[in-house]
């Protein structure tokens, strides 16, 4: 199945329905909650976050959160910082991850963006294979809470 998906931005109308977005309740190690992510956005403003609720239809079945053009320095990667990817836990399978990445490389590319980096918590249950299987590579580096950096070539995208 190809996933059909929308990135909506997110107002006090559907705050709740993305919030009540969930992973696996294995999978919160390596995934922080929608609301843990804009924890973060508000207490990071320098990572430029630009986040999405990820829409299937009318529902919402997942969160997509970068840092979009910011100035890389200490403790922060970009320009273009995949910082969170989340799909609810009744979604997966269903290739929206997959959709949700070939939106934001299609976002990014238009941008004039030539490569998306993120991290991610190596271990059993990592989304390292899912990241490795849609082009990402490791950079040999790893950041400061030793979560292994991946680059992904924009150009190797159609």
């Amino acid at each position: 199945m190809s996933a059909q998906i929308r990135l909506v931005e997110i107002t006090d109308a559907n705050r709740d329905a993305v919030v009540a977005v969930r992973v696996h309740p294995a999978q919160e190690r390596f995934v922080a909650s929608v609301e843990k992510s804009f924890v973060h956005a508000r207490e990071s403003p320098e990572a430029k976050p630009w986040f999405r609720a990820v829409y299937d239809g009318d529902v919402p079945v997942g969160f997509v959160m970068l840092s979009w053009n910011t100035v890389p320095g200490p403790g922060l990667l970009g320009p273009y910082f995949l910082w969170r990817l989340l799909v609810g836990a009744g979604h997966q399978g269903r290739g929206y991850g997959r959709a949700i990445l070939n939106e934001v490389v299609a976002l990014l590319k238009a941008a004039g963006a030539t490569e998306l980096l993120t991290s991610c918590v190596p271990g059993q249950g990592s989304p390292e294979p899912f990241y490795r299987g849609f082009g990402f590579v490791p950079t040999g580096e790893v950041d400061d809470d030793g979560e292994v950096i991946l680059r992904l070539d924009l150009g190797s995208r159609p």
